[in-house]
């Protein structure tokens, strides 16, 4: 059974969804330091 697992996720695409939801993260941070900066 945890062979069909690995089959319907290789592990590419995990690291990649990981990789983009750290990136997705790190620009949404950004863009709460933009405002704070910005006084908006």
């Amino acid at each position: 059974m945890p062979k069909r697992t690995e089959e319907r996720f290789p592990r590419g695409l995990v690291i990649r969804l990981l990789v983009y939801v750290f990136v997705g993260h790190l620009f949404a941070a950004f863009l709460l330091l933009l405002f704070k900066a910005g006084g908006a």
